[in-house]
């Protein structure tokens, strides 16, 4: 991709997409620091919600992060567990009306029974258990229940007596990773690399997040609004390629970019913002929803003043000393 600046078709959302990371990164430490709302004088970004570009500062990742990952001591085998059972549902009201029934989750206590029990309580009070980021498969073809939830135990149960956590140990690379949990019934692309991403904020592994990166359905329709053509390359390419030059095209734009205390942009951190340039730009470029039955924001954003949480990284990144006084809204985009 070393040349791929001189080949590419590049559209006007192209350069809306660094516009677009500075400003959502300039809102975010606006919002740590403490300062008054609003943050940004972009409509857009006012209106509506937006991830964060850094992934793992998004409000369900920093719960992962901390009250999941970091939140006390663990075998591997648990570790994985928790990362896994967390994921699967992806929402923290899910994990902590689990752990309020059952107590403290591990692996080494897990019974589908129990578990299933607590879910199928909270459907019948109402209770949304997975959260609309992304959809779980329902798994009745591989696991044989009516019940998706269900057959997502059956999954977690599968993936642990495999001994992923043991394997975790021999892999050189995210992408060993992600092609472990690719083989396993109804995980998909964009969940093995989601997985995969979640499991290495963990001290399971150490893989650099520039190691490999999958283009999600979202990160796709944005790479597509931002090039015209780009037949030469696959998603992943124009991923990596974006990830390499953004240094440079910050500067081009005369853009002040706050990276993440020195870290740059991730792969998963480019592919997160092609999937929110995407969503902005039906906004503001509804010409490039021509061809997409997407065009308009779901989310609009309602401004809460609650209580702020602890931001945490990883401690692997060593970041946490930069930010050991700051905090966020427990109201973040998700």
């Amino acid at each position: 991709m070393s040349n791929a600046s001189f080949l590419l078709n590049k559209t006007s959302v192209y350069d809306a997409y660094w516009r677009f990371a500075c400003e959502r990164q300039n809102i975010f430490f606006k919002r740590i620091n403490g300062e008054m709302y609003p943050w940004t004088d972009d409509g857009i970004l006012l209106k509506y919600k937006f991830t964060n570009v850094y992934r793992a500062t998004d409000r369900v990742s920093q719960y992962l992060i901390r009250n999941v990952i970091y939140s006390g001591e663990y075998s591997p085998e648990d570790q994985l567990f928790r990362i896994l059972l967390f994921k699967i549902f992806n929402k923290i009201e899910t994990w902590d009306y689990l752990k309020t029934k059952l107590g403290e989750i591990r692996y080494t206590t897990f019974d589908i029974e129990r578990y299933d029990s607590v879910l199928c309580e909270m459907i019948a009070n109402g209770m949304t258990i997975y959260s609309a980021a992304y959809i779980m498969p329902s798994g009745k073809s591989s696991f044989g229940s009516r019940k998706k939830h269900r057959n997502n135990l059956f999954l977690l149960d599968h993936i642990m007596k495999d001994g992923l956590s043991g394997a975790l140990a021999k892999m050189k690379t995210m992408d060993d990773l992600y092609e472990k949990l690719l083989s396993y019934d109804t995980i998909g692309e964009f969940l093995a690399f989601q997985y995969s991403v979640d499991i290495n904020y963990s001290e399971l592994c150490d893989f650099s997040e520039m190691d490999f990166v999958k283009a999600g359905p979202g990160a796709k329709r944005g790479i597509e609004k931002c090039f015209s053509n780009f037949k030469n390359y696959t998603y992943e390419d124009i991923i990596r390629y974006v990830a390499d030059v953004q240094e440079k095209e910050f500067e081009r734009l005369g853009l002040e970019f706050k990276t993440l205390y020195g870290r740059p942009m991730q792969l998963i951190d480019c592919q997160n913002v092609f999937c929110e340039i995407d969503k902005y730009s039906r906004v503001a470029f509804p010409e490039y929803n021509e061809n997409s039955n997407r065009t308009r924001i779901k989310q609009q954003y309602i401004f809460e003043d609650k209580s702020a949480i602890d931001f945490m990284l990883p401690p692997k990144w060593g970041l946490n000393s930069f930010n050991k006084k700051n905090s966020y809204s427990n109201r973040d985009y998700v």
